[in-house]
């Protein structure tokens, strides 16, 4: 079900967990543990900080002072963002991230006259390689670490201590210098170019919209033809169809008359949108029907926006959401990875990683920005947002690392600190807190662990555990045995994390993982790095990633793109994770 994804994960991680528990498997108090679980706590808390750093406008202001480094130089520019995406995603949530940074790339698209798809799918690749750097950097990593203290208290009489925040960091490294590399080269040779922009709003496109226009009783159409008027060219106008008294034409459209009434199914440039429905006196059909004024290009902007990974708009519909009035602004089109959506826009249930074609009000377009819902691909007012105790917000983060690092606090604690402090001194509100908290990873985390402990308790990952061992069993030199396991985790971890959610993965291979080096007394580190990294870099399908589903639309990007980038670079990662791993991570007797 994971795989097939019929329902969220999240609900198939808890129906999972009610046949545990029907079949006594677990205890009810085991089933809910996942939800005190210190990583679920931290996860929770790290989601807060990284909104309070994001409102402070601080990552985008720094970004910008940084580009000014690579000057006119376009890749050495890119290559300066990059670096700077993947830093900043070793300290804050991808995905966050990744938001935060997709208008600066359009922003740089723009800049050098190169296409999206060039530079969004390395953005997500970056934010990728970051998450490997830090403790905090991803969830898997807090979810691992948090498992192994639990269980190897219970087979080691010493006890294994957990994953100190700067552990990931020798391997993230070269994983990071690795792929930045790599990427550049992907991007300049791997990656079509699919669209060169000019601008983020009228001007930018990712391609002609599917658009209906009922002519008016002035229009200059009636009585006319398409090919008459010339105006093909003109308005980059693609004829589909013409509906008149329920009638379909569908022949010979550039040479029909046009009559009043008549309802014109066309493909239209997204710039030329307004321009033709105001010109030829049409009126714009939708399932919100707006009038003729509010159409006047004049007052309304047409900007695309993403549905952002905790947006309030998932599982619903615009009219269910309350679009309209939000907004006071219609969605034309809705763009799902290679699908353009246009019949019965109201009645789509919408969903993560989807690119809404939007009429808006010029004066409604910042609160569109503002909103946490949406990641508009829009230029950005880049300035610092001076708001109470602002600075707290930014230091809050690293200040914590730099404690949990020279272990003078716990990082749940730190975490949980944090965020009081800055509740306390009103930096963030409780609002910020609740639309903060990402519930599909909180929940999905929280369910999954009892499922964890349910493999180790039914001896499940034993049989696993055995099943992996008898790959290597005719090899007799204990290095070369351990290296070939560390292979396997980590292969299986990166292509079962391909389709099914990172945390899935970690959960379900940790105590493998743990029951390998149980088997031979080592300590589980080198077993334990191979299921992070191996269920964290995952470039070679769009939905192994939340980062790569947010690029997928706006770079315009077909299946095969993250094959062909993400399949070499899942290979050097693996191949350098076999190597590296026994190198940094010892295989020592405990």
């Amino acid at each position: 079900m994971f795989v097939l994804e019929w329902v969220p994960f999240e609900v198939t991680a808890f129906a999972a967990l009610g046949i545990l528990l029907v079949f006594n498997i677990i205890t009810p108090e085991q089933a809910v543990s996942g939800f005190s679980n210190k990583a679920v706590i931290t996860i929770a808390s790290m989601f807060v900080l990284s909104r309070a750093i994001e409102k402070t406008g601080f990552l985008e202001v720094f970004a910008d002072k940084l580009y000014t480094f690579g000057g006119n130089k376009k890749w050495l520019t890119i290559f300066i963002f990059l670096l700077t995406v993947a830093i900043i995603s070793g300290f804050i949530n991808n995905t966050a991230s990744v938001a935060i940074f997709i208008p600066l790339a359009i922003n740089l698209c723009q800049r050098f006259k190169i296409s999206p798809s060039k530079l969004l799918l390395p953005l997500s690749y970056a934010a990728i390689f970051g998450g490997t750097l830090t403790l905090i950097g991803t969830s898997t990593n807090l979810v691992v670490s948090s498992f192994m203290e639990d269980h190897t208290s219970l087979i080691y009489p010493e006890g294994i201590p957990a994953f100190s925040m700067f552990e990931f960091t020798k391997l993230g490294t070269i994983f990071l210098i690795v792929g930045i590399f790599y990427i550049m080269f992907a991007s300049r040779w791997l990656l079509h170019s699919r669209s060169i922009i000019s601008s983020l709003t009228r001007k930018y496109h990712l391609g002609p919209f599917f658009t209906e226009f009922k002519v008016g009783p002035d229009s200059p159409l009636v009585g006319n033809t398409i090919k008459d008027l010339g105006i093909s060219k003109e308005y980059d106008l693609e004829m589909y169809m013409i509906i008149r008294d329920k009638k379909r034409i569908r022949k010979g459209l550039n040479s029909v008359p046009i009559q009043k009434g008549d309802i014109l199914m066309a493909h239209v440039g997204i710039d030329k949108m307004m321009k033709f429905s105001e010109e030829m006196n049409m009126l714009l059909l939708s399932d919100v029907k707006m009038t003729q004024q509010e159409l006047t290009g004049r007052n309304h902007v047409i900007v695309e926006a993403i549905i952002s990974q905790h947006s309030h708009m998932i599982g619903q519909t615009l009219g269910s959401y309350n679009f309209r009035n939000m907004f006071d602004g219609l969605v034309l089109a809705i763009r799902r990875q290679r699908e353009t959506l246009r019949e019965k826009i109201g009645k789509i249930i919408l969903r993560f990683s989807d690119t809404l074609l939007i009429l808006i009000p010029k004066g409604k377009l910042d609160d569109l920005k503002k909103s946490a819902d949406l990641i508009a691909l829009e230029e950005l007012n880049i300035t610092l947002k001076y708001e109470r105790y602002w600075w707290l917000s930014i230091l809050v983060i690293p200040l914590i690392m730099i404690l949990a690092s020279f272990g003078i606090i716990p990082i749940m604690k730190g975490a949980i600190l944090g965020v009081i402090i800055l509740l306390v001194l009103r930096s963030i509100s409780i609002h910020d807190v609740y639309e903060s908290l990402n519930l599909q990873v909180i929940f999905l985390i929280a369910a999954l662990l009892p499922i964890g402990h349910a493999i180790t308790s039914t001896g499940a990952d034993k049989l696993l555990a055995d099943f992996i061992f008898s790959l290597s069993n005719s090899i007799e030199n204990p290095d070369t045995k351990f290296r070939i396991l560390i292979g396997v985790i980590y292969l299986l971890s990166m292509v079962l994390s391909a389709f099914i959610s990172n945390t899935a993965i970690a959960v379900v291979m940790t105590p493998i993982a743990i029951s390998m080096s149980e088997t031979f007394m080592l300590d589980p580190r080198p077993f334990l790095i191979a299921v992070c990294f191996g269920a964290s870099t995952s470039f070679m399908t769009p939905m192994g990633y939340q980062t790569n589903l947010m690029v997928f639309g706006p770079g315009q990007y077909k299946f095969m793109d993250f094959i062909k980038a993400g399949l070499p670079l899942s290979i050097i990662y693996w191949i350098l994770a076999v190597y590296a791993i026994p190198k940094l991570w010892p295989f020592i007797q405990v």
